[in-house]
């Protein structure tokens, strides 16, 4: 599909928050986590207008590029020019959680089979794995309410995640916050880690759980064993994996 670049239609910052957000896109097309057209991911424009970044419905994840995703207000309107609409019930999860977490850059919302399969069990998130220690303590909960069409269930939403970076999405799947799209990502990376490997250690014989203490301890030594650059010094690596790939999102 033929979209005309809009590198100089917008602003330097706005630019690189496309591509990053492209990219995020490519990636996770790359590591299965799509469901047809149907999930999103969506980050904030700088500035005091409320303004947001997100897919156009229709297009598959691997063909998006920078040009090509929608900016919208916070109800969900377009504010740029597009072939495709925005998925309503899509910037619902979106719009609540931007609106209510205002240092929330980036939301990334995923159907995966495992992380679905992970929400329907009443157990949740298991300790069980190294991947679960860094999930655990950051990570919330939200009960089914069918799709994600009303305005009432916004403030369960907003509730139900608080102050914390993961949210499962009982029956639905997963979501990940993060100041930066980096965030997010390499969030939803671990976040769906750990539910493959529940799935695939339940199928096998008794499960060994890890020490709660440990699990207290993991915000701490994940800070000091990476001094908070953990998600940049993945995504760059991402990222230069992208680029052998396929540069095309940055169109």
């Amino acid at each position: 599909m033929n979209i005309p670049s809009l590198q100089s239609s917008v602003s330097p910052e706005e630019w690189q928050l496309r591509v990053e957000l492209a990219a995020a896109y490519r990636l996770a097309a790359m590591y299965g986590w799509t469901d047809l057209v149907y999930t999103h991911i969506s980050v904030r424009v700088p500035g005091p207008e409320h303004q947001f970044l997100i897919n156009p419905f229709g297009m598959m994840f691997d063909e998006i590029t920078a040009s090509s995703l929608v900016k919208v207000d916070q109800q969900g309107n377009l504010l740029s020019e597009s072939p495709f609409p925005v998925n309503p019930a899509g910037f619902t999860i979106h719009s609540c959680i931007h609106d209510g977490r205002l240092d929330v850059g980036c939301v990334l919302h995923t159907h995966t089979r495992a992380g679905v399969a992970v929400s329907t069990q009443k157990c949740g998130i298991l300790p069980i794995s190294q991947q679960s220690t860094f999930v655990i303590p950051q990570l919330a909960y939200h009960d089914y309410e069918g799709v994600a069409l009303r305005e009432d269930e916004k403030q369960r939403l907003q509730a139900d995640l608080g102050s914390k970076d993961y949210l499962m999405l009982r029956n639905h799947g997963l979501l990940t916050v993060g100041r930066t799209v980096a965030e997010a990502f390499v969030g939803m990376y671990v976040f769906e880690s750990t539910c493959q490997i529940q799935v695939s250690a339940q199928a096998g014989g008794e499960l060994i759980m890890i020490d709660p203490k440990i699990i207290e301890a993991m915000p701490a030594v994940i800070e000091m064993a990476s001094k908070g650059q953990a998600a940049n010094i993945t995504w760059s690596a991402l990222i230069r994996k992208l680029d052998r790939t396929d540069p095309s999102y940055k169109s």
